[in-house]
């Protein structure tokens, strides 16, 4: 699985850590996100993410900013994205299970011990495939045209 990380500068030295610990995981990670701590705009990084998803250059993707709020919704933006934020591994895994969330969004306050177990979750769940699921996400999916 290609996995697209991305991040302001805020999430910079988050970043570096969860792609170490996706490498040992075994998952193929792409860098979009900042190289650096000097201030950027976060949307322009929550779009590259959600281009990806768009476009199938990556499987999933892990955006990571100060609440992981503002990326979520720039990146909600792009056609074919559902990116949620999240804060725990329950709500990771029922992001993947109802929602089936090709994107997650993070703060980078949060403790990395916990990151790792919220992202591994997200990564390991399977879209439950339920009807009534696919039904709302077609709904979604659909809004607007």
């Amino acid at each position: 699985m290609k996995i697209g990380i991305a991040n302001d500068h805020r999430g910079y030295e988050l970043k570096k850590e969860i792609v170490e610990f996706l490498n040992n995981l075994g998952y193929d990670v792409v860098n979009y996100g900042s190289d650096s701590t000097e201030p950027v705009d976060y949307p322009e990084y929550a779009f590259k993410i959600g281009e990806a998803i768009k476009n199938k250059e990556i499987d999933r993707g892990i955006l990571i900013c100060r609440t992981g709020i503002g990326m979520s919704i720039a990146c909600n933006k792009v056609k074919g994205v559902r990116c949620a934020k999240v804060d725990n591994v329950d709500e990771a895994a029922l992001t993947r299970l109802d929602n089936d969330s090709n994107v997650i969004a993070i703060s980078y306050i949060k403790d990395i011990t916990e990151l790792k177990e919220i992202i591994k979750t997200f990564l390991e769940i399977k879209f439950s495939g339920e009807e009534r699921h696919k039904r709302r996400i077609s709904l979604i999916d659909n809004y607007g045209e």
